[in-house]
């Protein structure tokens, strides 16, 4: 497998559309590696993986974990690891935990939410060498402090925080929780691209999370969600198939005995 780069993210602009995906550890990244373009890691573990309520309580130590894994499982794709909450409060810090998740994983970027007020810290990253994605709309790090989540509708905020992130010399943008139709204005004043997570369609690719894409994340289902595999479900029955055989004395049969 080719090893994905930058250069390939930024010439797939208005010729294909980008598939991103996010992973947690080595065995799905493996999977998900001959499929996507990019594999987030995304600060979505703390719920996914942890159970927690929101993404706020990830930490460098365990989003740098998860980012190892998932760099050994998928070597060739170009991997992003997510700044938790905390960890770019200024320049220096931004810096500082940015050269760690290069130095202590393999990650080829990272991601950071904020629009026009994160420009400068982004633009510090980039002059040191560090390749930044951008994230705006919809920030879930900011859940609290907004009192849930919340669709944006503002485009003018929104095209003034898009360029912003653009001219701080970003390769690509996260829209999460935006109107389609801002979307897709947001998508053509860029250079870059623009992936979307409820988004609508006219964006330059699409980023879900893994559980909610393949049906294993059951306790709500967001509006943006397609279900492509009833994971949940197909779990149940093969542990009720297994339970079966136990009881039955079905399993071990000759072929699994020594």
């Amino acid at each position: 497998m080719k090893q994905v780069t930058i250069g390939d993210i930024l010439k797939a602009k208005g010729q294909r559309k980008l598939v991103m995906l996010t992973a947690y550890d080595a065995l799905f990244a493996k999977l998900f590696a001959p499929h996507v373009d990019m594999i987030l890691v995304g600060d979505s573990l703390n719920m996914v993986f942890a159970g927690r309520q929101d993404t706020l309580s990830a930490t460098m130590d365990q989003m740098l974990y998860h980012t190892q894994a998932v760099c050994a499982g998928a070597p060739n794709s170009f991997i992003i690891f997510d700044m938790p909450y905390g960890s770019y409060t200024s320049q220096e810090l931004a810096l500082a935990n940015a050269v760690r998740a290069y130095k202590e994983s393999c990650a080829d970027a990272v991601k950071l939410e904020g629009g026009l007020e994160r420009a400068p810290t982004i633009a510090h990253l980039v002059q040191n060498g560090v390749a930044v994605m951008g994230h705006i709309g919809l920030m879930p790090q900011h859940v609290r402090a907004e009192g849930g989540y919340k669709v944006k509708r503002d485009l003018t905020k929104l095209l003034e925080d898009a360029q912003a992130l653009e001219e701080a010399g970003v390769f690509a943008i996260v829209l999460e929780g935006i109107e389609a139709k801002l979307a897709a204005q947001i998508t053509k004043s860029l250079s870059i691209p623009t992936i979307g997570i409820g988004a609508g369609p006219e964006v330059d690719g699409q980023v879900l999370v893994w559980s909610d894409l393949l049906g294993f994340f059951t306790d709500f289902k967001p509006k943006f969600v397609r279900r492509y595999l009833e994971g949940a479900t197909l779990v149940h029955e093969a542990l009720e198939r297994f339970v079966q055989d136990i009881q039955q004395k079905n399993f071990p049969g000759p072929e699994e005995s020594y």
